[in-house]
């Protein structure tokens, strides 16, 4: 086990059932030689939280809540020098789960708590995007650009779903009130093209919303990014594509491409909806229309299943 380890909850995680759920957890971190507890009060506190975690010394973060919670502490983490980071470890207690899915931790709280606590730690790739303001995002799983991020500001509208049917309530809004596709120029490491997309996802992990297989072949140390396009169709076509991407197998329709990459140029004719790992990072009013995203091979050091 590392000398110090502190956990960041998010006691909102879950609607509102985290808090009990740690305090359950108590007797297992007592086993393991106890630990120090931060909780989150306001949004983007779970990243300072982290950053100061590693310039007092911690050995190990780990980020009690969902995924958004992880989000937040990597960032926190990616402000820090690689020699300075501390290990991260992921306790799930949200409604997607997605990144812990991704890294194979278990999905039952104490298991994982365990599991992060007593487990060996490996580099794990991180997402970056920066946008044509010179802001930058870090990501661990999903970056969604377009179609994917109106569903996730769709999704944060809908109090009382959760999980996958959350998101998919939310995707049958997205298809019927916002089918709007964008014109981009799109350059990868060595490829420029131009086509009208609905949607596109880059992905570290395989998985989103809580299970929808949007790049099946992803995986989070693999040193590249995967991403899905789906191109300018009808509304009945994207009906048809949505429960194909619940099973990973969207890519046998003409108008779904999917790559891969370490680098990719966006730029569109239109202001840009964008997610980064379910958390919105521009909304309706916002004017962003270029960005650069890549992918950071091994930075951070996570344990995993």
């Amino acid at each position: 086990m590392p000398r110090k380890v502190k956990i960041i909850l998010n006691p909102m995680a879950d609607m509102h059932n985290a808090w009990r759920v740690a305090n359950d957890l108590r007797p297992v971190i007592n086993d393991y030689g106890g630990a120090d507890w931060s909780g989150t009060v306001y949004p983007t506190h779970a990243t300072a939280l982290a950053k100061q975690a590693g310039e007092q010394g911690y050995d190990m973060v780990i980020a009690m809540g969902g995924d958004g919670t992880v989000h937040e502490v990597v960032n926190g983490l990616m402000q820090l020098p690689a020699d300075r980071r501390p290990i991260l470890g992921v306790v799930p207690v949200g409604s997607g789960n997605d990144f812990a899915h991704a890294i194979g931790v278990p999905l039952r709280s104490d298991l994982a708590l365990a599991h992060a606590l007593d487990g060996k730690p490996s580099p794990v790739d991180i997402g970056l995007m920066t946008d044509d303001h010179g802001r930058k995002e870090y990501f661990d799983n999903t970056l969604g650009i377009g179609f994917d991020g109106v569903v996730t500001i769709r999704s944060h509208k809908l109090p009382l779903l959760r999980g996958f049917l959350m998101y998919l309530t939310a995707v049958i809004q997205t298809i019927l009130l916002n089918h709007d596709p964008a014109l981009m120029q799109l350059e990868t490491d060595g490829r420029k093209w131009e086509q009208r997309n609905l949607m596109l996802v880059l992905c570290n992990g395989p998985r989103e919303g809580g299970g929808f297989l949007v790049a099946p072949d992803a995986k989070p140390d693999d040193g590249i990014l995967h991403y899905a396009m789906i191109e300018m169709c009808s509304r009945f076509t994207m009906f048809r594509i949505v429960p194909e991407v619940m099973k990973g197998t969207h890519g046998r329709f003409k108008q779904v491409t999917l790559g891969s990459c370490k680098k990719i140029s966006i730029s569109a004719d239109r202001p840009q909806y964008i997610h980064a790992d379910g958390e919105i990072y521009t909304s309706f009013g916002s004017n962003l229309r270029k960005l650069t995203v890549e992918i950071l091979p091994g930075a951070l050091q996570i344990v995993r299943g």
